[in-house]
């Protein structure tokens, strides 16, 4: 096969990609980002006069974006929904499981449907949105990009109430690999993004809780969304197509390590 020089293209027209929380913080971006790419986007979270907005926004820019309603704790919504995309959009090639929530709360005092909440959302619905995106691939014989959307806190817990979130997303990086050796003979690419602290909705959350944790990190600064754009673009473009069952970290070395 010849391939060009350089072989990377972040053109994604005729592409339709489902991203989840997509009604704020990274999620909002990631659907920019693609939707400028050429992507038929379909926006999907709990708050949609937010993804209504944002949608708007979109075509506003000459991009193609719709707002489906999806609330992640809701196993059977989570596949019900890639019908509605598909009548609309057509079917999904590209996956950023993105809607994730925090615990913020000490493992000991933390009550069950809590625990119920965040592992709903932070592991069985990226689960649960693969696997059926996968299936309506199979049966289509199409090809295929997940994005899960990890954390540095899969790696290293520093404490401060968030140790739930931390296995979950360690949880997120073992089902990216695991799926990845499921699905490569169907051509079924599924990669990870592990961001360290990026500002966001989230991360105000967070800050308002314990005060100012740039000062630990060695660049002292939190990360801009945007500077996530070309991890992403490589991840859902043809030019990934070797790379998969992996994670890449953004986190600004800010665990010091």
């Amino acid at each position: 096969m010849a391939y060009p020089l350089p072989n990377f293209t972040t053109d994604l027209t005729c592409q339709t990609a489902l991203v989840t929380g997509a009604s704020s913080g990274l999620g909002l971006r990631f659907a920019k980002v693609l939707a400028k790419s050429g992507a038929k986007v379909a926006l999907a979270a709990r708050r949609t006069d937010r993804l209504e907005a944002l949608a708007a926004e979109i075509r506003a820019e000459g991009g193609t974006a719709q707002a489906f309603a999806l609330d992640a704790t809701d196993a059977q919504a989570c596949i019900d929904v890639f019908g509605p995309i598909q009548d609309a959009l057509g079917p999904v090639q590209i996956l950023v499981n993105n809607a994730g929530i925090p615990d913020a709360q000490r493992a000991h005092k933390m009550g069950l449907d809590l625990i119920d909440r965040v592992l709903n959302i932070n592991v069985r619905a990226p689960y649960v949105l693969s696997c059926e995106m996968a299936r309506r691939l199979m049966a289509a014989n199409l090809p295929g990009r997940i994005v899960n959307i990890a954390s540095s806190a899969a790696f290293q817990y520093g404490g401060g109430g968030a140790a739930l979130y931390s296995v979950s997303k360690s949880a997120v990086i073992r089902m990216t690999e695991a799926l990845a050796v499921e699905w490569a003979r169907n051509n079924i690419n599924v990669n990870a993004i592990a961001p360290g602290a990026f500002a966001s909705e989230m991360m105000d959350g967070m800050l308002s809780r314990v005060g100012d944790i740039t000062k630990g990190f060695p660049r002292q600064r939190l990360g801009d969304p945007a500077q996530m754009d070309s991890t992403l673009l490589f991840l859902v473009s043809p030019s990934s197509e070797f790379v998969t069952g992996t994670y890449i970290r953004i986190d600004d070395v800010q665990n010091g390590r």
